[in-house]
């Protein structure tokens, strides 16, 4: 089996091809959902089920988001510390006024941002589990910019709490097949509409306070969000940090090694990265040519390239048994979260 992404081409193996649960994948058009499908969906997350769906961002792990129960089987089925909030997924920003208070400014960011792969962490109204919460007093909401997840969530009629449909720690999958893989029959349902347009989550901000926080880069831009907000996003401490999903336990992290190479002089071979490793054991991605021999290559045509295929490399290094080497990129754009998506991976 060969899926193609950013015109490369990535390879399951046998034995992953044969262990994947294909009787709980359902294929979907992107643009044109099917009702039914999205009934059956929202019929199982109405009785308390799980299903996985695409974003634009990654696939989610999705359970009604105003029932315990059912958000305690996402830490389940994740093995998730329940320390780690999770994000609630509408479908309009009216329908943050029961969830959450929302003041003149974050009322503007939604405006503008939504839907879009901005989370916005906001002081929580009474109701919501605990469990979605992680305990706090803030709820981390957003508006996906997908068909599958809106239809999906105005279906259901309630806000879906999804984090990524892996296992915690993991990769985030950008695909069905990865979600079959991590979480098998885990799962009731997995909605299949293909590859994802970012492959990076949302970007999350905390508007609780008087200066907006950046709590974990993503999909959205930081300098659009400060260009809007008017000022520079202010950065996380450690309590504030509590209150964005995905960003005080280990993510993104494959069972191989990690290095990061920085392109400094594109093609020239850096010695202390040859002197670290053996590159005949390495895969390396990135957009620029790689500084020695490796076993595989995977050349992005961008950064944004590179997002959408990042977690699908790790995969499939992984899957072959090499160590990954990752270009390290620029510092903005979504070369910010790219960086944080590898600092966190890296084991160097």
């Amino acid at each position: 089996m060969t899926k193609q992404y950013m015109g490369r081409e990535f390879a399951l193996t046998q034995k992953e091809v044969k262990n994947l649960p294909q009787k709980n994948i359902v294929k979907i058009d992107k643009w044109n959902p099917d009702a039914g499908i999205i009934r059956e969906g929202a019929s199982i997350l109405r009785s308390g089920g799980l299903v996985a769906f695409p974003t634009e961002t990654i696939y989610g792990l999705g359970a009604n988001g105003l029932s315990s129960e059912a958000a305690r089987k996402i830490f389940l089925a994740k093995e998730r510390p329940v320390d780690n909030p999770l994000i609630l997924h509408l479908t309009d920003a009216k329908e943050t006024e029961a969830l959450a208070e929302v003041d003149e400014r974050a009322a503007k960011v939604m405006a503008a941002f939504w839907p879009g792969p901005l989370t916005l962490v906001l002081r929580a109204r009474p109701g919501i589990p605990a469990e979605v919460t992680a305990g706090l007093s803030t709820v981390a909401l957003r508006v996906p910019d997908h068909p599958v997840a809106l239809a999906l969530i105005e279906a259901a009629g309630c806000p879906i709490a999804a984090p990524s449909a892996n296992r915690s720690g993991r990769p985030s999958p950008t695909d069905a097949e990865a979600v079959a893989a991590e979480l098998g029959d885990k799962v009731d349902l997995i909605l299949d509409s293909g590859h994802v347009d970012i492959g990076l989550e949302s970007t999350v901000i905390d508007l609780t306070g008087h200066n907006a926080l950046l709590l974990r880069p993503g999909g959205s831009s930081i300098e659009r969000l400060e260009a809007f907000l008017g000022e520079p996003l202010g950065m996380f401490d450690e309590e504030s940090k509590k209150r964005s999903p995905g960003t005080r336990h280990k993510h993104y992290s494959p069972t191989v090694p990690v290095r990061v190479w920085e392109a400094r002089e594109t093609g020239k071979a850096d010695k202390n990265l040859h002197d670290s490793i053996n590159p005949a054991k390495f895969g390396f991605m990135g957009v620029n040519p790689p500084p020695a021999e490796f076993a595989r290559v995977i050349l992005f045509e961008s950064e944004d390239s590179y997002a959408r295929g990042i977690f699908a490399g790790f995969r499939q290094f992984e899957a072959e048994g090499l160590g990954i080497v990752a270009e390290w990129p620029k510092p903005y754009g979504i070369g910010l979260a790219l960086r944080d998506r590898i600092r966190r991976a890296s084991t160097s």
